[in-house]
């Protein structure tokens, strides 16, 4: 355990990854170094209750979303093209292929954001796409 995981589990016991990460692990098969950051900054502050909550109402948003994982993450996909974010969106095309998804329908996906965002929104997910084929 590195010193960074030791400040982790100071703040939200040994138990925290399991406790914590369960959606990350599901979705992503990890925790994205960003969201230990996240946390750690959090607790750092005095506030790992507020991390706690968030995680519990992330594990009934997404691990227990009726669409399960695959649709859950097109969806988290398509919506972060059209805000334009780059990067999240791009770890989560990643999720939805993990759990079945094809580059097809991230293509769908993309499509559908150009009726939202227009041809930024398009042209972000062919570029993420693109990179995953």
């Amino acid at each position: 355990m590195n010193d960074f995981e030791r400040e982790l589990a100071a703040a939200f016991g040994d138990d925290w990854e399991e406790r914590l990460g369960g959606t990350y692990h599901a979705m992503l098969g990890e925790v994205p170094p960003h969201v230990r950051e996240r946390w750690a900054a959090v607790a750092d502050l005095g506030r790992p209750q507020l991390i706690e909550a968030i995680e519990a109402l992330r594990t009934v948003a997404i691990a227990e979303n009726p669409m399960g994982l695959r649709v859950q993450q097109l969806v988290q996909f398509g919506q972060l093209l059209v805000l334009g974010q780059e990067s999240p969106a791009r770890l989560h095309a990643v999720a939805a292929l993990r759990h079945g998804a094809s580059l097809a329908e991230l293509l769908g996906v993309a499509e559908t954001a150009f009726i939202t965002a227009g041809v930024p929104a398009f042209s972000l997910g062919v570029r993420v796409i693109d990179e995953l084929r």
